[in-house]
């Protein structure tokens, strides 16, 4: 693990290859699972004020699920999770040609909310736990994920370039950098 500022960094994150094949997983992470999106608490107010924007991308499953239960639900860890859809796929989740796609990110490409989805699916594969005022920063192996480790792997592209625009949404370009830095230092050193 690699400290930096208040984070913990597991070198998976930089020794992992990993790009979303959405052709061959179909989305998977937005349909699997026992549990929706984990969200933030201030991600809940977000959600709360983009619904009425993102509502119009949604299928009508997800929008009876979201009308019943609200934006976010409870799970059986007792996280903030988004609502599933009858405990299946996420409620805003919505298909195109079979592939499971995020309504919220669509209303946020279309300039409709400012909101671009919650840090946890932007960051996936990467998976950031909070204890004692520390985060820890792992990447999550998944089955379905398969064929994105194997199309990282062929384009030689670490996890942590992967999400970089999600790592700096959430910690910011400073962190960033240093990061960029120990992957160098650990590169060399393999090397």
């Amino acid at each position: 693990m690699l400290a930096i500022n208040n984070t913990l960094v597991s070198e998976d994150i930089i020794e992992r290859k990993f790009i979303c094949d959405l052709n061959a997983c179909k989305g998977e992470c937005c349909v699997a699972g026992e549990s929706g999106a984990p969200l933030e608490k201030k991600e809940i107010k977000e959600l709360n004020d983009a619904y009425p924007f993102v509502k119009p991308y949604m299928t009508p499953e997800g929008i009876k699920s979201v009308e019943k239960y609200g934006v976010f639900v409870i799970d059986s860890d007792g996280d903030d999770t988004t609502t599933l859809v009858d405990g299946k796929h996420c409620a805003f989740a919505y298909f195109e040609n079979e592939i499971a796609k995020c309504s919220i990110e669509k209303a946020w490409k279309d300039k409709k909310v400012t909101f671009q989805k919650p840090i946890s699916c932007h960051l996936y594969p990467i998976r950031v736990t909070n204890k004692n005022n520390f985060d820890t920063v792992t990447y999550e192996r998944w089955n379905v994920c398969k064929p994105a480790c194997k199309c990282g792997e062929q384009l030689d592209v670490p996890v942590y370039k992967f999400v970089k625009s999600a790592l700096i949404r959430k910690y910011g370009k400073r962190w960033f950098k240093k990061l960029e830095i120990a992957a160098e230092y650990l590169q060399k050193k393999k090397k």
